[in-house]
């Protein structure tokens, strides 16, 4: 399992290159559970805070790396359907987000996808700075697919 979660770990953090570029880092991974990290440094904008871009990459990835986590990569892929953000406070320090899928959830889902090659999650989370103050909320709608469906 500790060799699934590397490749996973290297696929969220180098994949697609602007990821790489940001310093996305993966925290914590688990099947169903995904904690990452956007580093303030090199993602500030023209005023000294985190640039709103670099917070939504934040925001959208985590959808896609919980599937990886969860299901088997070789017969199932993440879409990104749509994804909302409520920026509150400027973010001048690194800045984390958590997201879990319960187990029930995760149950639907594999069902789900193994009947109709597709099933529909939502995800919502906060986005926090160092000192755990929320800056930013986010939204997100998903779809697992199973590969060639």
């Amino acid at each position: 399992m500790q060799n699934r979660m590397d490749m996973v770990q290297k696929q969220v953090e180098t994949a697609i290159p602007f990821v790489a570029r940001a310093g996305l880092k993966v925290l914590e991974l688990q099947p169903g559970y995904v904690k990452l990290l956007m580093p303030f440094k090199g993602n500030e904008n023209h005023v000294g805070t985190m640039y709103a871009g670099a917070i939504f990459t934040l925001a959208e990835i985590p959808g896609g790396a919980v599937v990886y986590t969860t299901f088997d990569p070789r017969k199932y892929y993440p879409v990104a359907k749509e994804i909302t953000i409520r920026y509150r406070r400027p973010v001048k320090t690194d800045a984390t987000i958590e997201v879990r899928l319960s187990p029930e959830e995760i149950k639907r889902l594999q069902e789900e996808a193994d009947r109709e090659g597709k099933a529909e999650f939502v995800i919502e989370a906060d986005i926090l700075d160092a000192t755990g103050e929320v800056v930013a909320m986010s939204r997100g709608i998903y779809q697992v697919r199973a590969v060639g469906m």
